[in-house]
Order: C-alpha cells, then structure tokens, then sequence
C-alpha cells in the first residue's frame, strides 16, 4: 500500500464498532458514518466527532433506539445536530430534506431486479448521495452513476489501496470503510 500521507483517499470513516471513534477523531476524515451506538449514547459520540471537525451522518437502521420515522428524523437534526442520515428507507430521505438535513440513501446490488428497483427509489426520494453496497463492483458501478445525479458512494469488502483506486476509476465519488489504515 502506497504511503497515505503522500496520498489522500476520498474516503468516509464508517463507524461500525465505538472502539473506532478514537480513530476517526484523530484521523484526518472530513466524514463519519455513525453506524454503531445507541440514542443513549449519540450525544456524546456526535458532539465528540464534531468537536474535531468531522460530519457526521447516522444511519438510521444501525444506531438503536432511533425510530424510523419523519419525528426522529427531525430529532436527531434538532436535538443532536447530525449533519445528515443514512438509510434503505424512501420515505426516510424525504423526511431528512424536511428536517433540513442531508440524506444517504443506501442501496444494495444484489441483482439486476434489486438495482433497479434502487434506481426507481433514488429518482422518487432524491438523496442528496447513494451509497452502494457492496463496492467490489466496477461494472455495477459504471452503471449505477450513469442512472443517478447524484454522487455516488460505495462501500462494503474494499480492503486494499488498489480497490478503491478500482472503484473511483469507475465512478465512485466516494469510498466508505471501517477499515482505520485508510482514514489518514
């Protein structure tokens, strides 16, 4: 793997675990994907990341005791002032653009019929970015930018400097992982 302090990856420090937060404090991310932690918790964690300069998004399916609907939505922007959501859910991405918030809205390629439907989804919802799972997918890739006006993100199984070089050349604006060596 080339130096990374000669190089920097576009990348989002995706939170899967608390005992990554130290690591995306000190790290040299713009962007956190909260995907870890508990409401009871959250205050703590988004004031912690912000204080170092990070936005941060949630996602909504991942962190518990966060309700799935327009009301929480508004809370986490009103209460915790996240900087946006992640979510698999339309109706999710719309309440975020009511809240005033960002939005990410997740996609799975599981197969064509999946990916369509997920095109459908983007063009009703309007996210303000999509995040495409998993991202070891160049062709996929291609295709998915070429259907959606919007950046896009992958994520999912990149595990070296190479991959994610593959997955930017071929569309990706953005890359997230849980993997700490790339958030320099």
């Amino acid at each position: 793997m080339a130096d990374q302090r000669t190089r920097r990856l576009p990348v989002i420090a995706s939170i899967t675990k608390l005992e990554q937060i130290d690591a995306a404090v000190n790290s040299t991310v713009e962007r956190v994907n909260l995907m870890t932690g508990d409401i009871l918790k959250l205050r703590d964690i988004v004031n912690r990341l912000h204080s170092s300069g990070k936005k941060v998004f949630v996602h909504l399916e991942m962190v518990s005791g966060i309700g799935r609907d327009n009301s929480a939505v508004q809370y986490l922007a009103d209460s915790y002032k996240v900087d946006g959501i992640i979510t698999t859910k339309t109706n999710t991405v719309l309440a975020s653009r009511q809240a005033g918030i960002s939005s990410i809205q997740r996609v799975f390629a599981i197969d064509t019929t999946a990916l369509r439907t997920a095109v459908k989804m983007i063009g009703q919802a309007r996210p303000d970015e999509v995040e495409l799972m998993p991202g070891l997918m160049p062709r996929v890739i291609r295709d998915l930018k070429k259907e959606i006006h919007c950046p896009l993100i992958v994520g999912g199984f990149l595990r070296s400097e190479e991959e994610i070089d593959e997955a930017l050349a071929n569309g990706a604006d953005l890359v997230s992982t849980g993997d700490t060596r790339f958030w320099t």
